[in-house]
């Protein structure tokens, strides 16, 4: 048997056992019933996911795009809804009476904002429509940017299912004030909505295409020799029936378990490295407006501290000219101790964990 190579181990599903042949007779691997119910079940389940696909990206492909004036209407009654939701939050904690913010009454909630609640229920209805719209009309893009991450962990819907909770995430946050086009604004939170799922839902890389299929023949005929033999095939055994070396079988069932090199060729041609498929580091328009806002959101939290608190974080972690300070420099520079210094800082860093200042900041780690 081929360390690595297990059954449970082999990366891929039955799903991809079953597609792919090669040159084996998949049919005497296994009783002829079991094999075939089970063929027809992932044939099904396959046959099912493709067609749930084709028909999702068919509905969103008959979504109008947005004109830039529609998306800035959009925007403002997504504002105002966020509004009425703050409210809706504060009724929750003064009142302490439901279990969560959603358990709010419109009769409470309506009389917070001084409004008959016929009219609030327009205009709660009118935000949330807006915000319904505005992420209808872009669940393109999150297609368009889920096809860059397949094939690294996460299925295709997976993949979409992330990105849409992004781009719900991004109508939230959008500033249309600010003058950025809301696809250039939501790409940001797509990605990062994808990438950390992503990392938090697979750890592994994939493996080549090419790769992949003759690990797909090992275990098949690991398979058929295992029920010719009555026992699991020695290397050797397993080697001799694919005609390859034990070497090659080695390097194949260890490849299956480590990391790949970017430089690995991709496809038949073998034209194309792993790493043509990832995305460049390079800073790009979403990138920088990332920047852009996480220095907005810093200085919106730095504003809760008082002003001593506030000058003494910016020159001791550099947030000015990137030179961090030390405590004795920034003591000298207020005419007090380093220890006096030392204890402003802690006061201040335990204000910036408590989560209604933290929470804002950690929508910027991926």
């Amino acid at each position: 048997m081929v360390p690595g190579l297990d059954d449970d181990v082999v990366m891929g599903s039955d799903d991809d056992d079953d597609a792919d042949d090669d040159g084996e007779d998949v049919e005497e691997i296994a009783p002829q019933g079991k094999a075939k119910s089970r063929r027809r079940a992932t044939t099904k389940k396959k046959h099912y996911t493709d067609d749930s696909i084709r028909v999702y990206l068919q509905e969103i492909g008959r979504i109008r795009l947005l004109r830039a004036d529609e998306e800035i209407e959009l925007a403002r009654k997504i504002a105002d809804l966020l509004e009425l939701e703050r409210i809706r939050d504060d009724v929750f904690t003064t009142h302490d009476l439901w279990e969560s913010p959603d358990e709010v009454p419109v009769t409470y909630w309506a009389a917070a904002v001084e409004m008959p609640e016929k009219d609030f229920a327009r205009r709660l209805h009118r935000g949330r429509r807006a915000k319904e719209k505005m992420v209808q009309s872009n669940l393109r893009l999150v297609v368009s940017i889920a096809k860059k991450y397949m094939n690294r962990g996460l299925s295709f819907q997976d993949l979409i299912q992330e990105g849409s909770l992004g781009l719900i995430r991004a109508a939230e946050k959008f500033d249309h004030e600010k003058g950025y086009k809301f696809s250039t604004y939501a790409t940001w939170w797509i990605r990062q909505a994808i990438t950390r799922a992503i990392a938090d839902q697979s750890r592994t890389i994939r493996l080549p295409v090419h790769l992949y299929e003759t690990i797909s023949r090992i275990k098949k005929v690991t398979k058929l020799l295992s029920q010719e033999m009555g026992r699991k095939p020695t290397e050797e055994e397993i080697a001799t029936r694919m005609e390859i070396t034990i070497e090659k079988l080695r390097f194949i069932a260890k490849s299956a378990q480590l990391p790949i090199s970017l430089e690995t060729p991709i496809g038949k041609e073998e034209d194309s490295r792993l790493g043509d498929f990832i995305e460049s580091d390079g800073e790009t328009p979403e990138d920088r407006v990332a920047k852009i806002l996480l220095r907005e959101d810093l200085e919106g939290v730095l504003d809760t501290l008082t002003t001593r608190e506030r000058d003494v974080l910016r020159l001791r972690y550099g947030l000015d000219d990137g030179r961090m300070k030390t405590l004795e420099e920034i003591g000298q520079i207020f005419n007090v101790t380093r220890e006096r210094i030392r204890q402003i800082e802690a006061k201040a860093l335990r204000k910036l964990r408590h989560p209604n200042r933290n929470s804002v900041l950690k929508e910027y780690i991926r």
